[in-house]
């Protein structure tokens, strides 16, 4: 199943950037949500696979597929994470593939093409990035974090606003990267010490859960809850600091 994953990212990955500044159809999905005909076909790529190998699993996708989500095994994707980064020409932009197994993700794959990138968790053996073992940053002050924050403040600016005023008084410095694969492999092989994200979706954040906790990170909501499949926003981080984040960022009434 890791392979097979892997060669699923791969593939979607290699037909983006090959791609790569062709977007010829943009369409809208809501208040400044995009996506591009490039979506539909990369994640078209890895759904009929999915289903002819592993026909009884659930799938869920960002653009379309959402079906058997009750099922024991559920494949959650984003078949381009970054999407506006995309159609901008930026290439911060990856393929990220989440395993769920009985509500526990036990695989995450993602793909950073325009680098080759490949980052692969699998529960109980570790992670990695191009096969060698990488781990999360040792920083245990807030003060030396680099952090990542949601780019998208203009769904809840009343809620967010004042993290970020915090933020900017009690980190190093602040990053708006706008694709959350890009976030969570950096946090996953150390170059990042956290994040916080209010409105990503299970499938933003679905290939970066197992691969952060095998590299000795923690994810959790918002409230330090356990992750799941049908969480909206998260905390990503080395685990040493998670508490800290919480208390200062998310103090509970």
């Amino acid at each position: 199943m890791v392979n097979f994953a892997i060669a699923l990212a791969k593939e979607a990955g290699n037909f983006l950037w090959d791609n790569f500044g062709k977007v010829k159809e943009i369409k809208s999905k809501g208040d400044r949500n995009l996506a591009t005909e490039l979506d539909k076909k990369a994640e078209d790529m890895i759904v009929e696979r999915i289903k002819i190998k592993y026909p009884n699993h659930g799938i869920l996708a960002e653009e379309t597929e959402k079906s058997k989500l009750d099922n024991d095994w559920l494949w959650i994707i984003d078949p381009l994470d970054g999407t506006h980064n995309y159609i901008r020409n930026i290439d911060i932009f990856g393929v990220s593939i989440g395993v769920v197994f009985k509500g526990d993700f036990v695989l995450g794959v993602i793909y950073m093409p325009k680098d080759d990138e490949l980052y692969v968790g699998e529960k109980n053996n570790g992670a990695y990035k191009n096969g060698k073992k990488i781990y999360v940053s040792s920083t245990n002050v807030l003060k030396e974090c680099s952090v990542s924050f949601d780019s998208s403040i203009r769904y809840s600016p009343y809620k967010m606003l004042p993290v970020l005023d915090k933020l900017a008084r009690n980190v190093f410095n602040i990053r708006m990267l706008g694709s959350s694969a890009r976030v969570l492999s950096y946090i996953a092989e150390g170059k990042l010490d956290f994040a916080i994200e209010f409105h990503d979706m299970p499938w933003d954040f679905a290939g970066g859960v197992c691969i952060i906790k095998e590299a000795q990170g923690e994810f959790t909501d918002l409230r330090g809850d356990p992750i799941t499949h049908k969480t909206i926003g998260y905390i990503a981080s080395n685990k040493i600091i998670h508490r800290q984040i919480l208390d200062t960022f998310f103090p509970q009434s």
